[in-house]
């Protein structure tokens, strides 16, 4: 093991300072693509330890609060610079990224490094939202400010934690809450320590970060009185009892959940070697283990067979291995709870007389069949459309290939979803991708690529039924953090 590799302890942090969980204790973190070895030891916060955490981030609001819009975007765009400042720093955390997520080292690099991006985005829609609407008589002047809304509680998941938090962290703090940040417990490691970096490069109080099981310190911290917004990301089930807890104080909730994107390849699509990288990209990365993900693929029947050789022979180049090694384009799944969900999924297909195809290279057969907790690109060709893996989010490397006739046929099956974060449409004629996207029922749609590396970030974030409530990101996602307030006079004496 080299020095990079040690194992690690990490602390939460209250009110400016590292500090153990108030009795001590801490829970293990284990490499996913080696389960027996063990990456580091977060700490276990404690209902203690969250009354302190939101008090901390209570006494810290007014002072933040009151520091102008552009005094907070100043103090973000430091935290951008400072962010990426040591690159030795950077890889080592991507580095233990990588061991205690399973995902390969490129995409641990590109989260860790992306994320001061996002608080520069944050900073510009933060000096936009400091002009007032004006609204002239008669009858009265008015005058639409924005007011932050106090302590915002904000959970994120395990699958890509960093981009998560740049979707709402320095959206809250631009808006000027603070914030106490509940990390996942499967990856908890990386996330603390530059969660950390950024948090004493604000005043004590503005943020605090517990890390430890949600079955001990979510309630407390969701239905804390003193919280005055939720902001998660993670699973349909667990938003459902996020809104209901929340719901006992009338505290605002925004709510990512989960997906299950449609992607309608037209009669019409471009289909090379690139178009079917994207392809594999947008379905394949992290594992598959990304809300935004390709879930569910409809291909006009004209072009089934082309898609099924060019998609197989993209997905047959996936070398599935550990993230760490320069060769691996596909790491572990994360746990094996969610490794258990996709094979689950795969083997009812199997059952049912679908015909499945687990593709890709695996180089070291005894780490794959070692108890990490792999698994190769699976496809389930012309797939029926009672299957789990088609009605429910596989969130990993599976995925249902399926026929259709017209384009009609396509949006009713794409709609046909408790789900609607994000689809995509494949087609060179722009005017008609449009004219289907705004029929389907979904938070967001990319043309001819799908996923995060075709995400526009200064777009808002989220999704329609069973996908959420309100948005990330974008202009939205900062107003989301804020309260309108209205000030009103008689005619001529404001305006």
């Amino acid at each position: 093991m080299s020095n990079m590799d040690q194992v690690i302890t990490t602390s939460i942090f209250i009110n400016g300072e590292e500090r153990p969980s108030s009795d001590g204790s801490v829970y293990k973190i284990h490499n996913p693509a080696r389960p027996d070895e063990l990456v580091g030891n977060a700490a276990s916060a404690t209902v203690n330890d969250v009354e302190d955490a939101v008090n901390a981030a209570h006494a810290a609001f007014p002072a933040w609060s009151r520091l102008s819009m552009a005094e907070r975007a100043s103090i973000l765009r430091d935290v951008a610079q400072k962010l990426a400042a040591d690159e030795e720093d950077v890889k080592y955390r991507s580095r233990l990224f990588t061991r205690e997520h399973g995902k390969i080292a490129r995409e641990t690099l590109l989260e860790m490094s992306r994320l001061g991006d996002r608080f520069m985005q944050a900073a510009a829609f933060g000096e936009r939202m400091a002009i007032d609407e004006e609204i002239k008589g008669p009858p009265f002047d008015s005058l639409i400010t924005r007011q932050p809304r106090g302590v915002a509680a904000l959970i994120v998941p395990w699958n890509w934690p960093l981009s998560i938090l740049g979707a709402k962290l320095p959206q809250a703090l631009v808006a000027g809450n603070t914030v106490v940040v509940k990390p996942s417990a499967n990856s908890a490691l990386a996330p603390a320590l530059t969660l950390q970096i950024i948090a004493k490069l604000l005043p004590p109080g503005v943020i605090n970060i517990l890390t430890g099981s949600a079955s001990t310190i979510g309630d407390p911290l969701v239905g804390h009185p003193l919280v005055r917004m939720v902001n998660f990301t993670g699973s349909t089930t667990i938003g459902r009892h996020v809104m209901k807890t929340a719901a006992n104080n009338i505290t605002p909730v925004t709510l990512e959940l989960g997906g299950n994107d449609a992607a309608l390849v037209l009669e019409d699509a471009e289909l090379d070697d690139d178009a079917f990288n994207r392809m594999y990209w947008g379905t394949f990365g992290s594992s598959g283990q990304i809300c935004m993900a390709l879930k569910r693929l409809y291909v006009h029947e004209s072009r089934y067979d082309e898609v099924i050789d060019g998609f197989t022979a993209a997905c047959e180049r996936a070398v599935v291995g550990d993230g760490l090694l320069p060769e691996t384009t596909m790491g572990p799944v994360n746990n094996a709870k969610q490794l258990k969900v996709v094979t689950d999924m795969i083997a009812e297909a199997r059952a049912k007389g679908a015909d499945v195809r687990e593709c890709g290279q695996v180089p070291d057969e005894e780490l794959y069949n070692g108890g990490g907790y792999f698994q190769k690109p699976a496809l389930v060709y012309d797939a029926d459309q009672s299957l789990s893996i088609v009605r429910e989010e596989q969130f990993g490397p599976a995925l249902p290939i399926m026929k259709f006739r017209t384009d009609d046929e396509a949006i009713v099956k794409a709609n046909d979803s408790d789900f609607g974060l994000c689809s995509s449409v494949w087609t060179p004629d722009k005017d008609r991708a449009i004219a289907i996207a705004r029929q389907i029922e979904a938070g967001y749609t990319y043309l001819n690529a799908h996923g995060p590396m075709a995400q526009d970030g200064r777009g808002p974030f989220g999704g329609f039924k069973h996908s959420g409530i309100g948005r990330n990101l974008g202009y939205d996602g900062v107003l989301s953090f804020a309260e309108p307030h209205t000030i009103s006079g008689p005619e001529g004496f404001l305006l």
